[in-house]
């Protein structure tokens, strides 16, 4: 694969995952307004849309769209559930090992998830053995 090819695939599965973030954030609000807590959904929309998007695997893209889906998880959090002591986003990510287990499992997930599908597959390629 050229560079430039790479590079124009890598743009687009950036521009991917920040529409699948945005999208992600909003269907989190959406099921939370129902009465549930999917905080896995951000990140993980965020790594379906950018590895959909950029169309091959790229061990650096996935990285960036873990990291992508760890900060967005952690900033719906605090858009929806911020410290009563402060509500900063600073003081929120200094504090956050103070948030209930369920809420850390759940941003750790997502991140994972992230990663995973953005990840991407392989094409496929023939099976290396014959039929006898």
């Amino acid at each position: 694969m050229s560079d430039s090819l790479r590079k124009s695939r890598i743009g687009l599965g950036l521009v991917g995952a920040a529409v699948g973030g945005v999208a992600g954030f909003f269907v989190f609000q959406w099921i939370f307004r129902q009465g549930f807590y999917a905080l896995i959904i951000p990140g993980a929309s965020l790594g379906l849309v950018g590895g959909y998007c950029v169309r091959g695997r790229s061990v650096p893209f996935a990285i960036l769209c873990g990291i992508a889906g760890l900060a967005l998880g952690l900033f719906t959090e605090w858009r929806f559930f911020p410290f009563a002591k402060d509500e900063s986003l600073v003081y929120y990510i200094t504090h956050i090992q103070g948030k209930r287990p369920i809420t850390l499992i759940m941003l750790a997930i997502g991140t994972v998830i992230s990663f995973r599908l953005a990840l991407g597959m392989d094409e496929k390629r023939p099976s290396t053995f014959s039929d006898r």
